[in-house]
């Protein structure tokens, strides 16, 4: 079964619309610097492999993916694309109305950006469930992966770090030029900690500012975390534990 929205026909999508129930994915992601041995689009690629290997487990489809996020903190790179929180609210919300008025009744919009993503994926589908009657379920893989990041010895969450590259050189090791990899160890804040893997979390948020990221592009070409802790099997052990978690999500909505 291909699960890729625009790689079927519309008769081809009415037959999966009834296979799932009305259930779709929708992945979420960013396109922006992740160091010198990560491809700008890792964010997004991140929901999408998710997306697809879930999505074959359940039967149900995926949408095409939203390839831009707000990333105005990576701007001190080139390649970087931010868009207007005000935008992404729009366009998510537009997505659902769109396939809502096809018979899909119930999304799950994978998040692989990240908590810079949240607030503004939070009020369109709050709005989406107001006005349309549907049901949105934002799913982070950064929460639904907090019981097995410390089994596999990773340090706290921070940017093109041992897991997203331990991710990408599991799925995509042709884009990961690990060579270039620059350590530059997450710094403890007495507050300041959104590391759902961690007793320390205190969902205290401050966002980075240009200086921040000057920071880090400065201290190792824009990485955060140990990038050389990375290994494919170690991405392999993650992945499979958060789709096992996406499937489990899809399925309860299904019934």
């Amino acid at each position: 079964m291909n699960v890729w929205l625009q790689e079927n026909s519309w008769d081809e999508v009415e037959v999966l619309k009834e296979k799932s129930g009305g259930v779709i994915v929708i992945p979420v992601g960013s396109t922006e610097q992740h160091g010198s041995h990560l491809p700008l689009g890792t964010d997004t690629m991140v929901a999408m492999m998710l997306a697809e290997d879930a999505a074959k487990k359940t039967g149900i489809p995926v949408a095409p993916p939203l390839w831009f996020g707000w990333s105005p903190h990576h701007m001190v790179l080139p390649g970087t694309i931010t868009l207007r929180p005000e935008v992404l609210i729009e366009v998510l919300y537009d997505v659902i109305e769109s396939l809502s008025k096809h018979g899909f009744q119930k999304f799950v919009v994978i998040n692989g950006h990240r908590i810079v993503n949240i607030p503004w994926m939070q009020i369109s589908a709050e709005r989406a469930q107001r006005v349309l009657g549907v049901k949105v379920v934002l799913f982070d893989p950064a929460y639904m992966s907090k019981e097995i990041v410390p089994q596999l010895g990773y340090g706290p969450v921070g940017h093109s770090e041992e897991i997203e590259t331990s991710h990408m050189l599991y799925k995509h090791p042709h884009l990961v030029h690990l060579e270039k990899a620059q350590d530059n160890p997450v710094q403890k804040h007495e507050l300041y900690s959104v590391d759902p893997a961690y007793p320390g979390d205190t969902l205290c948020y401050v966002p980075s500012t240009i200086k921040d990221m000057h920071k880090s592009v400065d201290a190792a070409g824009g990485t955060t975390g140990i990038p050389s802790k990375s290994s494919k099997e170690k991405g392999q052990i993650y992945h499979d534990h958060v789709v096992d978690n996406l499937v489990k999500v899809i399925e309860r909505l299904k019934i």
